[in-house]
């Protein structure tokens, strides 16, 4: 019955988002990279343009990491392009140009954690597993009525998954823990799952304000990051940002990171930048990217 319900809901209540328009593995491996701690909306010009750029893997490997980046930038967290670009050339040298559908396949290629790989596994391939993402981990730890370990909450999920129905169902969750089941001010009394939810007593009509939240701290469900203004990753990316229309001297890093004066933060971020691969430097001047071209796995 529960199951039935929520799929009767969603089948009215679906978003229409770019990325549920394909069943393309690779596409779909894009798209789940790209939404890692990014708002929805924001990612949906980005997947279309690089989706168009990069409809493959082998075309993605073969591209310039500085271009994948210059691609990336506004996107935030460039190591996900960095990262997906890597994946292209695994993809393509050892399972020749195909995302693999086994999970420690999946689990193998650089960032792609459990969710990531489970995403693919159910939105590309329709294996029967439960997606556990930050709405999905809320709902579950709000109908157990309880908070949850992240494998209790993975077994819970994957009990739950309709068989031959992971597709809808899993999209079925997301948009339910996005449009009624939200962290703040959920709306319970339009709920299809409240009959079912300890949280709310399972009783129709009931209110779950003033009580504690199973989901806070449950698994699945993130704590509140860090202030953006001011922080590392603001300053990396405003880097970032100045390299895209060609190299920057050395000397005006400081300044493109608006940290004139403080030198040695400016000096540790560059130099992480190119621990990771992220930028380049010939002493004289920083330039986008590691290479010409992503390296071959051995």
């Amino acid at each position: 019955m529960r199951q039935r319900a929520l799929l009767a809901w969603a089948a009215s209540h679906r978003r229409d988002l770019p990325w549920r328009r394909t069943r393309d593995p690779w596409l779909v491996l894009v798209s789940e990279v790209m939404l890692q701690q990014t708002q929805v909306d924001r990612v949906q010009p980005y997947f279309e343009a690089f989706g168009e750029r990069w409809p493959t893997p082998q075309q993605c490997a073969a591209a310039e990491l500085a271009d994948v980046l210059a691609a990336w930038q506004g996107l935030g967290y460039p190591r996900r392009a960095r990262n997906l670009w890597r994946t292209a050339a695994i993809i393509a040298d050892l399972h020749d140009g195909h995302v693999p559908a086994d999970l420690n396949d999946l689990l193998a290629l650089p960032g792609v954690g459990p969710y990531t790989a489970r995403a693919v596994q159910a939105f590309a391939f329709g294996i029967d597993t439960g997606v556990v993402d930050t709405n999905v981990g809320r709902i579950l730890a709000r109908w157990q009525g309880r908070r949850l370990s992240p494998r209790e909450a993975q077994r819970v999920a994957d009990d739950l998954v309709p068989a031959g129905e992971s597709w809808a169902w899993n999209q079925a969750m997301m948009d339910l823990g996005a449009q009624v089941c939200t962290k703040r001010d959920p709306s319970c009394d339009r709920c299809p799952a409240q009959l079912w939810c300890a949280w709310t007593g399972g009783v129709l009509g009931s209110e779950s304000s003033g009580r504690p939240d199973p989901a806070d701290r449950s698994a699945g469900v993130s704590s509140r990051q860090a202030p953006f203004e001011g922080s590392d990753r603001q300053a990396r990316g405003r880097l970032l940002a100045a390299l895209p229309g060609g190299p920057l001297p050395t000397e005006r890093a400081a300044e493109a990171m608006w940290l004139e004066r403080d030198e040695a933060r400016a000096q540790r971020l560059v130099e992480e930048l190119i621990d990771e691969g992220l930028i380049t430097s010939d002493g004289n001047q920083l330039r986008l990217g590691s290479g010409r071209t992503c390296p071959r796995s051995s």
